[in-house]
């Protein structure tokens, strides 16, 4: 017998109301998430340029730390999403607890690294007053990464099985949560003490904490443990996480390396002189806005990608591949326009609140670096569009190729050209832009191959499993 086939509503598959519905929650979550930061550094910067580029440089190399364990477990949301269009509705629940084994298996691995991350600091020749701050933020962030492996191990399943909207509740909380109590530790509001960069990191694991709370209520209210068998699923299953290990270790691997070369890439920036070094924050500051909301179309093409290559409709794949690039060219555009118009104003924002001559150096090497960077904005969305569509039908290894091959490239040109040659920032800046448009230009041709619509992630491959029928449809969320 045929596994049955979801019904899809009367919206056109793949269409872009059916993107819309998957995507647009997964923007503003993670929007929220880029609110948390940028707000941590925003506060940070009020203390002066220091803090703000220590804030930077911690948590970016703390993500760095979780990011190969959080793209593993990421994964599991095109494996739930192809079990979801395959009819295997109740494995979806299977793959979720595997990927809460890892994050629980991942945590201490981190903790062990601790002392690598410390030794990358002190070969980076960061200003000693940013270093001191850096670690202290960098270790505070590390202690509490377990709360970020657990969330993505949960959001995997509910933007695998479309339910993004209470992801984004989740982050919503996430971050006014994360918002107050980083206003009250910084700056010691409401009787608490002013922690400075200890209070950020406090409060961002405080609003994770509770992020979490809503996203382990949702999933196991009884209209979802009853249709995705969530108490069944409470079990260690080979097939399951041989398939999560098979198709995620390339997104985890490709997250890991890209984010190692990423913060290297900032520290030698910062390591220039500091007005470089707050310069270079500044910038990713806003670019952060731009990119991080368009990973929720990445999700919603990831999800919708691997729903349809499960149930064998690679042109409706295609559609939805489609329908994924116009909404993130349509916001990219947006910020084109932001960055290249209001780049001043945008700089000044990060001003402190006691005018500082480091600030002051680095505002028309900011204010350029911005407007130039409205230029790979486009590319960012088709990066992110087809990476996903690869990822989502199971092409993960050739993504993680064309992505950590191009980091590695962006990391020792730009070595080069600063501390070799001592060409300067903003030569150094256009070669970036040159070679992340470049990047983009990879996936593209790397999808168009057409290889993709023949890889089976759960049709005969690792496991056969009987689909599930007759599983009502849940309500709205």
């Amino acid at each position: 017998m045929d596994s049955p086939r979801l019904d899809m509503s009367d919206a056109p598959r793949g269409g872009i109301g059916e993107m819309l519905a998957i995507a647009l929650p997964m923007v503003m979550s993670h929007a929220c998430d880029t609110a948390m930061t940028f707000t941590d550094r925003l506060f940070l910067a009020k203390l002066g340029p220091v803090h703000m580029s220590a804030a930077m440089s911690g948590g970016l190399s703390s993500w760095m730390m979780m990011t190969f364990w959080v793209g593993l477990i990421s994964y599991s949301t095109a494996l739930v999403a192809q079990y979801l269009g395959s009819g295997n509705r109740r494995r979806c629940a299977v793959v979720t607890t595997q990927a809460l084994i890892i994050a629980a298996a991942a945590y201490p691995v981190i903790l062990l690294a601790r002392p690598a991350a410390h030794a990358l600091f002190a070969v980076m020749d960061i200003p000693p007053g940013q270093l001191a701050l850096q670690a202290v933020y960098f270790d505070i962030l590390l202690y509490g990464s377990i709360i970020g492996l657990v969330r993505s191990a949960l959001s995997g399943f509910f933007s695998g099985v479309g339910r993004t909207r209470v992801v984004m509740l989740a982050t919503l909380v996430s971050m006014v949560v994360n918002i107050v109590m980083n206003w009250v530790l910084i700056y010691g509001k409401l009787g608490a003490p002013a922690l400075g960069i200890r209070g950020a990191a406090y409060g961002t694991i405080l609003g994770g904490a509770v992020g979490l709370v809503v996203l382990i209520a949702a999933y196991l209210r009884p209209a979802i443990r009853h249709a995705y068998g969530v108490s069944e699923g409470w079990r260690l299953d080979r097939f399951a996480l041989g398939a999560l290990v098979r198709f995620g270790y390339p997104a985890g691997l490709e997250m890991a390396l890209n984010m190692l070369a990423f913060a290297a890439l900032i520290m030698t920036f910062q390591a220039v002189d500091p007005a470089t070094g707050a310069a270079i924050t500044i910038v990713f500051n806003w670019d952060m806005v731009c990119f991080v909301p368009m990973i929720g179309v990445n999700v919603g093409v990831v999800s919708l990608v691997g729903r349809y290559m499960g149930a064998r409709q690679p042109d409706v794949a295609h559609r939805a591949t489609m329908s994924g690039l116009r909404l993130a060219v349509a916001w990219s555009a947006m910020i084109l326009l932001a960055f290249a118009l209001f780049a001043g104003p945008l700089v000044g924002i990060f001003q402190p609140a006691e005018s500082q001559g480091v600030f002051e150096t680095a505002r028309p090497l900011a204010v350029f670096m911005l407007r130039l960077a409205s230029l790979y904005v486009m590319a960012d969305a088709v990066m992110l569009v087809f990476s996903g569509a690869l990822r989502g039908a199971g092409d993960t290894f050739w993504a993680m190729c064309i992505s950590v091959g191009f980091h590695w490239l962006f990391l020792p040109v730009t070595w080069v050209m600063l501390r070799v040659f001592h060409i300067g920032p903003r030569p150094t800046w256009v070669v970036l832009v040159v070679l992340i448009v470049v990047c983009s230009a990879a996936f593209y041709l790397r999808y168009r191959t057409g290889r993709w619509r023949d890889i089976r992630v759960v049709h005969g491959g690792l496991e056969t499993v009987p689909p599930d029928a007759g599983v009502p449809e849940l309500p709205e969320a």
